[in-house]
């Protein structure tokens, strides 16, 4: 009996060519829509790019540094899964990037000096929490600046809370002092200060911290511009639009002298 065969239909390079490239669009199109999910995924959950605007952590933070800060480091909500997750409390210590309680919630990056429930007072420059002298070794103090509040605090004279602190917290600071003239941080808030003492806006000058407005912990300096003299008064005009490709070329042009490549890939401490 004869064995009879059916050919396929050949098929032309033109058809393998499409049936081989819709499947790698759709993939392509696939992994850069898993890509961008957890890109946000991590902005929103994990990690988020901060750039340092004011000297008030130096030297510890300069104007120009660029950080990471680690989102997913500090207890969460009470949630069940809290337990399950790589958490921990926020220590003394820890730097942290916040929202600004006031001014529309800017972030802010300062130091944890008093957990809910401490007693803070600084007497001749020392920060005394619980009774205790602080080691700071981060701290500097600029003995050409006069900050009544880095030398003693809280304040016992009422002029000096009329000119340097904000209006609610003047109102406020004298019911968290107690009868040893120690500021007692309230529960859910902390006392936050900057490393450059005389330099910074902070706890003593506008109030406690909530902690969800606790943003997380700066882990590394991933890149560090230099920035322009802040005691210049001369500003320069911003470029027509015949001179921004000029001006972004020169930019360019000077990244490499204007990072400070020892700071790169720095932790913070």
């Amino acid at each position: 009996m004869a064995e009879t065969t059916t050919e396929k239909p050949a098929t032309t390079a033109s058809q393998d060519q499409t049936a081989e490239t819709r499947p790698g669009w759709r993939e392509s199109v696939e992994s850069l829509l898993v890509t961008i999910i957890l890109a946000l995924f991590a902005t929103c959950f994990v990690v988020q790019a901060f750039k340092i605007p004011s000297p008030s952590m130096e030297p510890t933070l300069l104007v120009g540094d660029h950080l990471l800060v680690n989102k997913f480091i500090f207890e969460g909500n009470g949630a069940w899964y809290d337990r399950f997750l790589p958490y921990r409390a926020i220590r003394h210590g820890d730097v942290i990037v916040f929202k600004f309680p006031f001014q529309d919630h800017p972030h802010y990056v300062k130091r944890v000096i008093g957990l809910p429930g401490d007693k803070v007072k600084i007497i001749n420059s020392v920060v005394y929490v619980n009774g205790q002298a602080l080691k700071e070794p981060y701290a500097v103090h600029d003995a050409a600046a006069y900050d009544p509040f880095a030398e003693n605090f809280p304040p016992t004279n009422q002029d000096y809370l009329d000119a340097a602190v904000l209006p609610q917290w003047r109102q406020e600071l004298p019911h968290y002092v107690d009868a040893a003239g120690e500021i007692v941080v309230p529960p859910g808030h902390y006392f936050v200060m900057g490393d450059n003492r005389d330099h910074s806006w902070d706890s003593r000058y506008w109030g406690f911290v909530p902690r969800d407005a606790i943003m997380g912990r700066p882990v590394v300096i991933y890149w560090s511009l230099k920035e322009p003299d802040e005691t210049t008064d001369d500003v320069a005009p911003p470029p027509s639009s015949r001179n921004w490709m000029f001006s972004v070329i020169d930019t360019l042009l000077r990244l490499p002298v204007e990072t400070r490549w020892d700071r790169m890939m720095r932790e913070v401490h």
